[in-house]
């Protein structure tokens, strides 16, 4: 494992995707502790996506060079999505004076599902992956999962970040909706530098 795949993976993470909003807002309307289990939740519902996208390369990696191709090329078209897509968000999360409290258990599920039944997410692992995991490689399947592994960490430790950072200084996120526009720039121009890489990445 490279320290490249370490600073891409946070690069990845940072981004302000369903998960991250959902664990900000978690943290924003019912404090610190939901924050952390929305985090769990969500890292918990990346699982599927990221078993089929392991499961899928191992083998199309070492046998055809058309559907490498076709999959880069999908997932270059899919970082510029993403990009384009954060920029053009101007949504904000709805925070309520009246907050009503959640069991631990429907935090959790509402996490999972939120990223469940995301199928963004496979095609995304398809894109990611292969940029650290040579298709000569001799255990492909086994670098894939150590790398995954590696990224679920880094996934819960991030979004906990952000939750208990949210749930901290509510006031200050509420009263300044210019620092998430600065968040959104920075994050699209970090998914075009990953698209640019990928599309230049070699079999």
């Amino acid at each position: 494992m490279s320290i490249e795949f370490l600073i891409t993976t946070l690069i990845v993470v940072v981004s302000p995707g369903t998960g991250a909003l959902y664990t900000i807002a978690a943290g924003l309307s019912r404090g610190g502790k939901a924050s952390v289990w929305a985090a769990f939740g969500c890292t918990v519902g990346i699982v599927p996506h990221m078993l089929a996208a392991i499961t899928g390369l191992a083998a199309i990696l070492h046998t055809s060079a058309l559907a490498f191709e076709i999959i880069k090329y999908l997932g270059v078209a899919y970082l510029l999505y993403m990009a384009w897509v954060t920029l053009r968000d101007t949504g904000s999360l709805s925070l309520e004076a009246d907050v009503t409290n959640k069991s631990v258990g429907k935090v959790i599920t509402e996490a999972v599902l939120i990223n469940i039944l995301n199928p963004k997410l496979s095609i995304f692992f398809f894109a990611f992956l292969p940029q650290f995991v040579p298709a000569s490689a001799p255990n492909a399947l086994g670098q894939m999962l150590e790398l995954s592994g590696v990224f679920m960490a880094v996934s819960f430790a991030v979004f906990a970040i952000y939750g208990l950072f949210a749930a901290a200084i509510r006031g200050q996120l509420i009263t300044r909706p210019a620092i998430m526009v600065w968040m959104r720039r920075s994050f699209a121009g970090a998914f075009v530098l990953l698209s640019a890489r990928l599309a230049l990445m070699e079999r």
